[in-house]
């Protein structure tokens, strides 16, 4: 491929143009961290979260359990700070959906278009699942005890 690029160049055939004159330097990939669903899902599934942390730790109420309950408090804030945090960096143009816009259009996965109310069912299935839990698990000790 240089080789033939070097013979254009000595025969006077190809054309040599600086490449900042003809246009501004693009990216391959834009910078688009959002993540297609609507801030209302994800402090939902935070307050499901922590919801079960209190309904454990109300249930299961020791001093011991302070430290390992403030621990996993600040990996939660952690696991959701940090991408909050990334989806307001200075080269992110998109913004996070509206719960309207949400409804509207719904999310694309790699098998397909979501509805969304299917996308929020997958979404919070795991959180919801895990407050009832802990619910159940609450009531099994009071029982018990």
């Amino acid at each position: 491929m240089s080789h033939i690029v070097h013979d254009l160049i000595a025969r006077g055939e190809a054309r040599v143009v600086d490449h900042r004159a003809v246009a501004p330097v693009r990216h391959q990939v834009e910078a688009d961290r959002n993540f297609g669903l609507p801030t209302a899902l994800y402090a939902t599934t935070i307050a499901c979260y922590l919801g079960f942390l209190a309904v454990v730790g109300s249930a299961f109420a020791n001093p011991v359990l302070a430290i390992p309950l403030a621990i996993i408090v600040l990996l939660i804030a952690a696991a959701f700070g940090v991408p909050a945090i990334w989806t307001r960096l200075k080269d992110n143009a998109s913004e996070p959906e509206t719960l309207g816009e949400f409804e509207a259009r719904g999310v694309m996965t790699n098998t397909g278009r979501l509805s969304a109310r299917d996308a929020a069912t997958q979404v919070l299935i795991l959180p919801v699942l895990l407050v009832c839990w802990g619910i159940a698990v609450a009531v099994i000790a009071a029982i018990v005890a």
